[in-house]
């Protein structure tokens, strides 16, 4: 698993009577690919900062350009790569203008080890059923982008010793429609297959999620049965959201979990 800033390789085939260099030539490329990749890291880090310290001066594409080594049009596509990470980059044009950050803002790297930061793909990788999985991933994306090139270095050597092959899940739309009105607490019409394979519609309003047994649960009240009921994840075939608010069930209601059972934020 190999996360990179971004890289640009040109391969040209050797005529066949080099055909026993090739392999050296790829090392040569993939060694230069891999170094353009940490110096654009050391230098999209070294940006941030230079724009944070800028204060609301700001500061002009120009003179970064000049303090960097680089042209403008390579600074104004780091300009953007920062941007699309989530920093709080501002403009102001005109005679004057420049780049900053928003007031009070830092782009600090993120202190975790390597061990850590792959601790988070695994997790997440390992996991691709849980609930709020595709934000998971994203929100890991946000912290790689924050540590400091040395220690993403490292993170994505130790992150290729680790392989999962995680089972297949329920459809992403489904996902994705039991995650929204779980988070806006909306009534969801589902298409439900039990284990005995009778299939039903029913309207339920959603309580929690829960991981038991190596299986994800939508555990709800079941407009149906007039009850609370777990509906296996993977068996819910289709999941829409209504505009109807849910009518207020809780988490209580539900009873008390198993003595091993947690919250994922647990509090100690």
């Amino acid at each position: 698993m190999r996360m990179m800033v971004g890289a640009l390789m040109l391969v040209v085939m050797p005529p066949p009577s080099l055909t026993p260099r090739t392999a050296v030539c790829h090392h040569l490329c993939h060694e230069f690919d891999e170094g353009w990749a940490v110096k654009r890291a050391e230098r999209l880090h070294a940006l941030s900062e230079t724009l944070r310290r800028s204060g609301s001066r700001g500061v002009s594409a120009e003179r970064l350009a000049d303090e960097f080594g680089v042209s403008v049009r390579t600074v104004k596509r780091d300009l953007a790569a920062l941007d699309s990470s989530g920093a709080p980059v501002w403009s102001r044009p005109g005679p004057g203008g420049g780049y900053g950050l928003a007031m009070g803002a830092t782009l600090q790297p993120v202190s975790l080890s390597p061990a850590q930061a792959v601790a988070l793909m695994a997790a997440v990788a390992a996991a691709p059923d849980a609930p709020y999985s595709d934000l998971a991933t994203a929100g890991v994306r946000k912290i790689l982008d924050r540590l400091d090139p040395g220690t993403r270095a490292r993170a994505e050597e130790l992150a290729d010793r680790v392989w999962v092959n995680a089972p297949p899940t329920a459809s992403r739309a489904t996902r994705s429609a039991l995650e929204e009105a779980m988070t806006e607490q909306r009534v969801v019409r589902i298409r439900y297959t039990s284990g005995r394979g009778t299939t039903t519609t029913r309207d339920v309003e959603p309580v929690l999620f829960a991981s038991t047994g190596g299986q994800w649960y939508l555990v709800a009240w079941c407009r149906l049965r007039d009850a609370m009921r777990w509906f296996t994840v993977s068996r819910i075939e289709r999941a829409s959201v209504t505009r109807t608010a849910c009518s207020g069930h809780t988490v209580g209601e539900v009873g008390e979990p198993p003595a091993n059972a947690r919250p994922v934020y647990g509090r100690e």
